[in-house]
C-alpha cells in the first residue's frame, strides 16, 4: 500500500467556496481513479500547523496505482485548478 499525504496553505484570494469545492473534488477521486483505497481531507486542527490550514491522505492499493494517479486526467484537472489557489503545498509519500 502507498500513502500520499498533503498539506495546503491557501492564498488570500481563495474563497470558502473554493475550499469546499477542493474538499469535494479531492474526496471524489476515490470513485474516479482506480486503485484508490481511501481518500480523506479536512481542515487542520493542529496548533503546530506552521500555516497549513487543510490537508489529507490518499491510500493506494499498490505502487502501480499510486504512479497511475499522478498522470490520470481527473487528477491533472484537479491540480491545474487547485495550484493557482495555493500559496504552499507540501507532500509526503511512503509505502506501508
Amino acid at each position: 500500500m502507498m500513502i500520499h499525504a498533503f498539506l495546503f496553505q491557501w492564498k488570500p484570494q481563495a474563497t470558502e467556496a473554493d475550499k469546499q469545492l477542493a474538499a469535494t473534488r479531492i474526496l471524489a477521486l476515490q470513485g474516479q481513479i482506480p486503485g484508490i483505497v481511501e481518500a480523506s481531507y479536512n481542515a487542520n486542527t493542529s496548533p503546530r500547523s506552521q500555516g497549513f490550514t487543510h490537508g489529507g491522505v490518499i491510500k493506494f492499493r499498490d505502487a502501480a496505482a499510486f504512479e497511475t494517479y499522478f498522470t490520470h486526467p481527473v487528477h491533472q484537472e484537479l491540480v491545474d485548478w487547485l495550484m493557482p489557489l495555493l500559496a504552499v503545498a507540501a507532500e509526503l509519500d511512503y509505502e506501508l
